[in-house]
């Protein structure tokens, strides 16, 4: 009586195998989850971006060794700023430099142009470096073309080591450069000051008379000689062609 009742759940349960058995095999057949794709993903991705932090960083250095080979090179034309200023401007005249040079005999024969007045200004500078003060004596001088005047400009040295300076000078308006001449002056040369001492500059200059014959001037009535000093190394020499 029992296995008459049994038959029937045993057929019905072996009917039910062949759906059980095709569940079994897809669940079987293992598929990689979604999560597992984007991790993989961001792995690549982690991996694309410390590829670009590395070109990132080459490109950094790069720029920053650019830029310290700039800096070198500005601070290599800043020594050589001075003789090549001197160089150039003193033997040309250009850039607001007075004439290098004068000719005696043209001092001595020159007539003053009396109705032409005009009004010299001093101004004094210091490089960021340099420890010294300096400072006109006066603060201009009035005087015609033609005609020769002297200026002092005054410089000490307020602290406890000995400083030597070099100093370079211009001329504004710039196109009066041409015609302002000095027959003596400190610039370009080694000024040595020991600690505490204070000593007069002599500036001794004139106007070429051809100043007044020139259209470009003839609105021109100050000029304004301007002198910066810069700390310099004992012994340097600045030599320049035809200076004396």
């Amino acid at each position: 009586m029992l296995l008459r009742l049994l038959r029937p759940l045993t057929a019905a349960l072996r009917c039910d195998s062949g759906p059980l058995s095709s569940h079994a095999k897809q669940f079987l057949q293992r598929r990689r989850p979604p999560l597992l794709d984007t991790w993989t993903r961001g792995v690549r991705g982690h991996r694309g971006s410390r590829g670009q932090e590395e070109e990132w960083t080459a490109r950094n250095r790069t720029v920053l060794t650019y830029i310290a080979a700039a800096g070198v090179g500005m601070v290599g034309l800043s020594y050589a700023a001075v003789p090549l200023y001197r160089l150039y401007c003193q033997a040309s005249g250009l850039g607001g430099t007075a004439q290098a040079g004068h000719d005696p005999d043209l001092v001595e024969s020159m007539m003053p142009v009396r109705e032409r007045v005009i009004k010299v200004t001093f101004n004094a500078d210091r490089h960021a470096s340099m420890q010294w003060s300096f400072r006109p004596q006066q603060p201009e001088i009035l005087l015609v073309p033609g005609e020769t005047a002297l200026a002092f400009y005054r410089a000490k040295n307020p602290t406890n080591k000995p400083i030597t300076g070099i100093s370079t000078y211009n001329v504004v308006p710039f196109e009066a450069g041409q015609y302002f001449n000095k027959i003596q002056c400190f610039c370009f040369e080694e000024q040595h000051l020991n600690p505490q001492e204070e000593v007069d500059m002599p500036v001794f200059f004139y106007i070429d008379p051809e100043f007044a014959e020139d259209p470009k001037m003839a609105l021109v009535d100050t000029i304004t000689l301007s002198y910066t000093f810069f700390e310099a190394k004992e012994g340097q020499t600045l030599p320049l062609p035809g200076y004396r």
